[in-house]
């Protein structure tokens, strides 16, 4: 069967771009080609340029793995979207020109980023690769990409901070004004955390450089939200059955997709709105809510559920006490948050215990589970200091923090891998501790990780202490009946 490369090619019933791909310029570059990337943002842009046109087509530029960026290349930028639901519908997206691989190319990388047709540069590259101190907030300089950046003349960037900084320099240089830097990974005010690594990494360059940056550039935060499951070898032979070619870039995702962004711009952007992107003055309400009920919740079935043996989300909400957790997680979570506007918040989590349930979507908890040590701390100890501050119950925050401290204690001797970038550090504190109470100090003590107020906080730390004892001790399914049984 011939590979996905031509919209011609397709049966006619195949929905496709309504736009003329070839006289669509590239406006936008994008790090870090996952399958997120392709099933939100590259998405919202093929709907743009049908709504409204304009040369906002996608360079993709792919950090590590070249995989991807071989497949679509071969595939001119094409690839099949497969929506999850009782029934599977699906699409040929058209929005990616091209793609790159920043380490075979890194001349391309700069190439795309000085031109003056690229007016937004935006990145998918998960919490971890931005290379944050988690102690200071600011730039970590001990992560490796980070450093070699640090050390070099930019002519080969290595971390996607280090390359908007390459970009912005090689921009002003050139007397070309900035573009728009657009975070949409799940970090609280990506766009300010974004701004303050370009600005530090530009200030340890060229102090002037950070002051142009500064003074022109623009960082709007904004908030995703779709599940996007990793491909599998029935989205490919599903994605050869809707097209009749083969798509080794196939990807699948859910029904639900969400977008809000903070509308500033520094030179124009692509009419999002039109695919349902919703654009504000202010995203934190909105980030905030995603965090903590849908992340948060997330996070703690992730960990209670591969524990217990549920492969996939779908599986907790099949547990109907884990599935009285996960709906007591969300409730608890809302407690937190202030009014949202335009959301009704029993409504949004109505939504999201139907987005779980959903038996189309193999969303694994092991997947979830990864990059802990980035994630607890926005998606629970923070909920959990809110909590108190509220004067409102915690217990499930606690939960979810006994529930990595389990999950991370079940790794010892290779069941599985933590894969966190802190991993040794974890295993470490874990294979020493022999005691529920010696898990909890030993991981509660890592620095930079929980804060002080929750470490220092006898009641938090008694309210973890007895839900980790028995998971050790009788095992996560009677550890999860057990708290289900006391609601």
């Amino acid at each position: 069967m011939t590979p996905l490369q031509s919209l011609s090619d397709l049966p006619t019933a195949v929905a496709t771009p309504r736009y003329d791909r070839d006289a669509a310029g590239v406006g936008i570059v994008h790090v870090g080609l996952g399958a997120f990337m392709r099933a939100h943002l590259a998405v919202y842009t093929d709907d743009a340029l049908v709504a409204e046109g304009g040369d906002w087509r996608i360079t993709a530029i792919g950090l590590r793995s070249r995989d991807a960026i071989d497949v679509l290349n071969k595939q001119n930028g094409l690839y099949t979207l497969l929506v999850r639901d009782a029934e599977t519908s699906g699409r040929v997206i058209g929005s990616i020109a091209d793609a790159i691989h920043a380490p075979s190319d890194p001349a391309a990388v700069l190439a795309a980023l000085a031109a003056p047709g690229t007016r937004i540069v935006s990145i998918t590259i998960t919490e971890k690769g931005y290379g944050i101190d988690p102690a200071t907030g600011g730039l970590d300089d001990t992560v490796p990409a980070i450093a070699a950046d640090l050390a070099s003349d930019l002519s080969a960037p290595q971390s996607a901070v280090g390359l908007i900084v390459a970009g912005l320099e090689r921009r002003r240089a050139h007397g070309v004004g900035p573009f728009t830097a657009l975070s949409c990974d799940n970090l609280p005010e990506n766009g300010r955390i974004l701004k303050r690594l370009v600005l530090d990494f530009a200030r340890r360059r060229d102090g002037d450089l950070a002051d142009w940056i500064e003074a022109n550039a623009c960082f709007p935060s904004t908030m995703v939200d779709r599940i996007t499951p990793p491909q599998t070898e029935k989205t490919r032979t599903d994605a050869r059955a809707l097209t009749g070619a083969d798509d080794l870039a196939a990807i699948e995702t859910e029904p639900f997709s969400q977008w809000v962004i903070e509308d500033d711009f520094r030179a124009g952007r692509p009419a999002w709105e039109k695919g349902g992107a919703v654009m504000v003055k202010d995203v934190h309400a909105y980030e905030r809510m995603k965090l903590v009920m849908l992340n948060g919740t997330h996070s703690m079935l992730a960990y209670a559920g591969h524990v217990a043996g549920h492969r996939f989300v779908r599986d907790t909400m099949a547990d109907p006490d884990l599935k009285r957790l996960i709906d007591r997680h969300m409730q608890t979570a809302a407690a937190t948050l202030d009014a949202v506007p335009g959301i009704d918040l029993d409504q949004y989590r109505q939504a999201l215990l139907v987005r779980f349930a959903n038996p189309a979507i193999d969303h694994p908890t092991y997947q979830i589970a990864m990059d802990g040590t980035q994630k607890l701390p926005t998606r629970i100890f923070d909920a959990t200091l809110a909590a108190m501050t509220r004067g409102a119950d915690f217990g499930s925050f606690a939960f979810a923090t006994a529930a990595w401290m389990a999950y991370v204690k079940g790794a010892i001797g290779g069941a599985y891998a933590i894969r966190d970038p802190r991993e040794a550090e974890l295993l470490s504190a874990a294979s020493s501790a022999q005691l529920a109470d010696g898990l909890l100090d030993a991981l509660l003590a890592l620095p930079g990780l929980v804060p002080t107020e929750l470490r220092a906080h006898e009641t938090f730390r008694q309210t973890v202490l007895s839900r980790l004892r028995v998971m050790l001790g009788n095992g996560m399914g009677a550890a999860i009946a057990k708290e289900a049984a006391a609601l």
